[in-house]
């Protein structure tokens, strides 16, 4: 007779609760781009891929990262800022004559305060970089509801982008589910087609 087989416990994993609260962003068409600000100050850029400089770039991001760093520095503090790099010869392009950077994490920008209490936005809003760089547009902010969800794109598709007023070709949204603390998109583009409309 064999010994006893006796394999390592594994639980199944806590599931999350569906709905609780959420965070609808409108989804921008531009090329993903992060930068690392250090404790002292030190700033970097990176593509979605590598890292990135000005003689290595990915539209611009790195040039422009550097020629404002110490003003991004004072603007973001020391992290690694996630966002979307857009505009002008960018993917969908917006209509836009100039270039920005967006970040997705809409409540560190506008509500998490350093000691002098102030915020990112409100940082952003005194400096030069102003119209440059600030959060990507928040569309809703309550608990898990499609039908909230498919209002938002319905929204998009009739009125077109927030992040640029009057260009009628957004790409769509994105839902930052609290609980799971995962980000999910559905976009207007023929990959989601039919799937939020007929849930209304």
């Amino acid at each position: 007779m064999s010994e006893t087989y006796t394999p390592e416990f594994r639980a199944w994993p806590k599931t999350p609760r569906l709905f609780r609260d959420i965070v609808i962003t409108e989804k921008i068409d531009g090329t993903n781009a992060a930068i690392h600000i250090d404790e002292d100050g030190r700033v970097a850029a990176q593509s979605r891929t590598r890292m990135i400089t000005p003689d290595a770039d990915n539209y611009g991001f790195a040039s422009w990262v550097h020629r404002n760093a110490e003003e991004l520095a004072h603007i973001l503090g020391s992290g690694l800022h996630f966002g979307e790099w857009w505009g002008q010869g960018i993917q969908r392009r917006y209509g836009m004559t100039e270039k920005r950077f967006s970040l997705f994490n809409v409540v560190r920008w506008g509500t998490q305060q350093n000691e002098d209490g102030t915020t990112m936005a409100s940082r952003a809003e005194q400096s030069s970089l102003v119209g440059q760089v600030d959060a990507v547009p928040i569309l809703y902010r309550g608990v898990f509801d499609q039908d909230v969800i498919d209002e938002q794109m319905r929204e998009l598709r009739e009125n077109g982008s927030y992040a640029a007023p009057g260009f009628m070709n957004p790409e769509g949204i994105c839902v930052y589910h609290s609980q799971t603390r995962s980000v999910f998109k559905v976009t207007l583009d023929k990959n989601d087609a039919g799937k939020w409309e007929t849930a209304s």
